[in-house]
């Protein structure tokens, strides 16, 4: 899959293009991570999706969600059929693999082995630990962005968004938001 990147405003050289990465919504996804989703032109969901409300919820500008199967979504609305195990996209002359990331150790999944299956990615996105992780000591870069619901935060609801770009090294910006449920 390929998407298109979009002009950014400050030249009409440099294509940027953003990205939210959530995981770990378990059928909630917190509302200032969904505003979050707004502002970007794509989303990525890395698996415990757990509801069909969570991808309804998601609205980035460009209409478009990229979601993968978690361990817990084929119990809970999604079975293996509806969501694929793992999926790659290219974006700003890079490509990005998404999975859950449970298949690469349980407790603590592998970045090597994640870097192992997805040698040409230039980002690996896994969920599955809960917790947000940015390792980029090694190509590629391989993170998490934490949970974005209610289900063991650890320390608040975060996700992570990557600013892609044609012309300079790509950024990831990262939120993390204070627990506060109802």
């Amino acid at each position: 899959m390929s998407i298109n990147t979009h002009s950014n405003t400050k030249s009409n050289i440099e294509k940027v293009t953003t990205v939210a990465v959530v995981s770990d919504t378990h059928a909630y996804l917190d509302p200032r991570i969904a505003e979050i989703v707004a502002d970007c032109d794509y989303a990525v969901h890395a698996g415990d999706i757990c509801g069909v409300n969570v991808i309804q919820e998601m609205k980035p500008k460009l209409g478009q969600v990229l979601a993968v199967a978690g361990n817990n979504d084929p119990y809970c609305h999604f079975s293996d059929d509806e969501l694929p195990e793992s999926i790659r996209f290219e974006i700003a002359n890079g490509i990005i693999a998404v999975e859950h990331g449970h298949k690469h150790g349980a407790l603590q999944p592998s970045h090597e082995s994640m870097r192992k299956a997805h040698p040409n990615a230039k980002i690996v996105v896994y969920g599955h630990t809960h917790k947000q992780v940015i390792d980029k000591d090694a190509l590629p870069w391989v993170i998490n962005p934490g949970a974005a619901g209610k289900t063991r935060t650890h320390g608040g609801p975060s996700c992570l968004v990557l600013e892609c770009s044609t012309a300079k090294e790509w950024n990831i910006q990262v939120h993390r938001f204070k627990e506060d449920f109802v």
